[in-house]
């Protein structure tokens, strides 16, 4: 009987143990191994790159392409920090503890939120051969309660395997204003918006510094970079004058751009000629059926999107310039691929700031297009409607979170002159992120070492594909692969494909399983479940088999009470924090929790006359509070998704003061309508200084931007020039939590998997 993967032409590849190394022999060790550039996007969909069959304006990744290799059938894990723990350890990342967000600790050995000792990263196991590792950019394997500038260090880059680190720390960050940490510190941003700073720029730039670096000092060993952007998750941020560039590109809608890009990856060879599109996805209205100005609103904030993608790829042009400029090209493998597919989290109808409606603050499409010239710059949060993502994830169905092959098959580009000499081939082979560290290790010749700084290792769980960059017949692995996100499942083996969508809070036994034949039907449009229903349960057993093994048991999908007990656990029975001058910017994970609460800051000062500025600010543009001096007088500006409930206080400021605070109480009940209110009172002096009640408070979200004393690093939380540092003297801040916090769990589990 033939074994192997028939390619596009029919043809049978060879077995693994039938075939031979292909790879030179000279690369056993260190000496001569290839330098590893990988280029990691967030939420790119499978079409998004121009080589995909997308309009987008990527020439440099199509280069890169033209240079070397596409695959059609390469896979990740549906979410962002799954995929980077399997991409980083060569597991799947439920057996690593990495289950599905790094923001959450459940308890159970898969669902952790860091990545396990036991496994080791590429980083670990590259400097042990020899290499120096650098890594930009996103990082989001290890909880954000342990981000702050106490550490642990233990899970940040430098403490797996990486020698320098710029970048963030968390899932998303503002691309004008960011988070910045070098190392183990956090930094100021090197500019402003005004200034034309844009993070993407700022990453390349550290990029070619740190192999610049290398070069210099250690030319005689290889080097391993990881470049890990924000974009293209929200906020979508790029230059204005890109995003005008976009608007008639996608002025027909995305019916249109479906079927338009569809033909396009028929006519490049990347999906079988067969392939059809599947039906729109739930919820998704055709374009025709949407108002002119929903239609405009729509091209805007895709307009966006393809913007910031754009505006990446000018960076790796850059970045590939200067490898060529210092001969270092030929010799550098470079990887460009995706984490997931494109994101379900712009909702229907998309949004501009899609932070309010966290708190009972809901973006209405009058006010959506009142923001319309905001897109894209700073102070927006903008994410794309559910018909724009589902056009970046043609031909497959759903979204990011679904383990359909919208959410988990995304591109892999990869050219490396030296040793690959296909251009511009496609490879149909699966593949999946647990498998690239497997492969890029036999591609050096290195060995899985039995321990990692005295830990003993779990064995690589990937099966290298390296076989494939030279070999168009190469077969898949022949392990099954299983897929699970927030109860979402799925199997792959041998060409097959089994997989079912979970609604939240439904019987994980009422499941609808569906089969597909990926071979033959590359957009899961026919579902063979009723016709082969004796295959369909071999694969749903072979599922059960995996995920006992790998820890995905037990499957939970209680987002409300798995959210709100994790909120509690971080901050434990804390109830106090003290800030001291000094102080730097505080992670918002590591920030007073003042959601749904009541609470009184108290800060102590000194006034030598007309001081002003800001006392403590929590956020930036999109949502946070403040509380701040200006013209002598005391003002809290609560920013619920830019809409702002201001309190000011009734007298000036008397320069004898020396506390300035405010008390929130949090009501029981409003007089009218369900939701729960506030009163925030300012105080001078411990005393009333007027007052403001409202029923806005934040429900489930401060903001993702932490917290920063005597001065806003941000954009601005209120209406002032950021960052507005008080002139006075500021001893210290305090806040004091009252004891009556009631988190809506399902609402937290919302928020997070929302900057997820």
């Amino acid at each position: 009987m033939e074994t192997g993967m028939r390619n596009e032409h029919g043809k049978v590849g060879r077995t693994v143990a039938e075939s031979t190394p292909w790879w030179p022999q000279s690369l056993k060790g260190p000496v001569g191994s290839p330098n590893i550039l990988l280029i990691l996007f967030d939420d790119v969909g499978f079409s998004d790159f121009g080589c995909y069959g997308s309009p987008i304006r990527t020439p440099a990744i199509d280069r890169i392409a033209a240079e070397g290799i596409r695959y059609s059938g390469f896979h990740t894990t549906a979410m962002c920090s799954t995929t980077r723990a399997a991409l980083l350890t060569g597991r799947n990342h439920h057996s690593v503890g990495m289950g599905c967000l790094a923001n959450f600790d459940s308890g159970y050995p898969g669902y952790r939120g860091k990545i396990a000792r036991e496994a080791g990263t590429l980083a670990e196991i590259l400097r042990g051969t020899g290499y120096r590792n650098y890594f930009c950019g996103k990082w989001h394997v290890t909880p954000m309660s342990e981000a702050g500038s106490t550490g642990p260090f233990d899970g940040w880059p430098l403490g797996r395997g990486f020698d320098r680190f710029y970048g963030f720390m968390n899932a998303e960050t503002d691309h004008y204003t960011p988070e910045l940490v070098q190392d183990n510190s956090r930094v100021d941003t090197p500019g402003t918006f005004e200034t034309g700073y844009h993070l993407t720029a700022d990453l390349v730039d550290h990029a070619i510094q740190f192999v610049a670096d290398h070069v210099a000092q250690r030319p005689d060993l290889p080097w391993f970079t990881w470049l890990a952007f924000g974009a293209c998750h929200a906020p979508h941020q790029a230059p204005r004058s890109l995003i005008d560039s976009y608007e008639e590109v996608f002025a027909t809608g995305w019916d249109v751009e479906r079927e338009v890009r569809l033909a396009s990856q028929k006519d490049m060879g990347l999906v079988p000629q067969e392939t059809r599109l599947p039906p729109r996805n739930a919820g998704v209205l055709a374009w025709d059926e949407h108002t002119a100005e929903e239609r405009r609103l729509f091209i805007r904030l895709q307009s966006a999107y393809a913007a910031m993608l754009d505006h990446a790829d000018q960076q790796i042009a850059r970045l590939v310039e200067f490898l060529e400029r210092t001969g270092a090209r030929e010799n550098t493998m470079i990887l460009v691929l995706s984490d997931n597919g494109a994101s379900q989290e712009g909702g229907p109808l998309g949004a501009v700031n899609t932070l309010g409606s966290y708190n009972f603050q809901e973006e209405s499409f009058k006010v959506k297009l009142e923001r319309f010239n905001t897109i894209g710059g700073p102070g927006s949060h903008a994410n794309v409607p559910h018909g724009w993502a589902m056009a970046s994830n043609t031909p497959l169905k759903r979204y990011k979170q679904n383990t359909h092959g919208g959410g988990i098959r995304d591109p892999l580009v990869i050219s490396w002159p030296n040793s690959i000499p296909a251009r511009g081939e496609i490879r149909h082979q699966f593949a999946h992120a647990c498998d690239l560290l497997p492969t890029l290790l036999e591609v050096i010749g290195a060995q899985m070492p039995e321990q990692v700084s005295g830990i003993p290792q779990m064995p690589i769980e990937g099966v290298s594909f390296a076989r494939s960059f030279n070999d168009t017949l190469a077969p898949s692995k022949a392990s099954a692969q299983y897929f699970e996100m927030f109860g979402h499942r799925g199997i792959w083996h041998d060409g097959w494909k089994a997989v079912a969508y979970h609604a939240p809070g439904a019987s994980f036994d009422e499941d609808q399983w569906e089969l597909y034949h990926l071979d033959r039907d590359f957009s899961e449009t026919r579902d063979l479940g009723m016709d082969e229903p004796g295959r369909l349960e071999t694969l749903k057993r072979m599922w059960w088999r995996e995920a006992k093994k790998h820890k995905v048991l037990p499957l939970d999908d209680r987002f409300g009470p798995r959210f709100a007990e994790n909120a509690a656990r971080i901050l434990g029975d804390r109830r106090q924090f003290v800030f001291h001058k000094g102080v730097g910017h505080v992670p918002t994970d590591l920030a007073p929790d003042v959601r749904s609460r009541s609470y009184t800051i108290e800060a102590s000062v000194e006034l030598s006359g007309d001081d002003s500025g800001v006392l403590i600010a929590h956020g930036d543009a999109t949502t946070g509070y403040v509380l701040f001096v200006r013209d002598g007088y005391l003002v809290h500006d609560l920013n619920l998704g830019g809409v702002h409930e201001i309190a000011v206080s009734d007298r000036r400021i008397p320069r004898s003061a020396r506390t300035l605070g405010l008390r929130v109480d949090r009501l029981k009940r409003a007089p009218a309508g369900d939701a729960l209110a506030s009163r925030y009172t300012l105080l001078i002096e411990g005393q009333v200084a007027g007052s403001v009640y409202t029923q806005r408070y934040f429900k489930s979200l401060i903001s993702w931007a932490g917290c920063d004393i005597g001065c806003d690093r941000g954009t601005p939380v209120g209406d002032y020039v950021a960052p507005f540092a008080f002139t006075g003297k500021l001893s210290k801040v305090v806040v004091t939590l009252d004891n009556d916090q009631q988190l809506d769990g399902d609402a937290v589990g919302r928020a997070e998997l929302s900057r997820e």
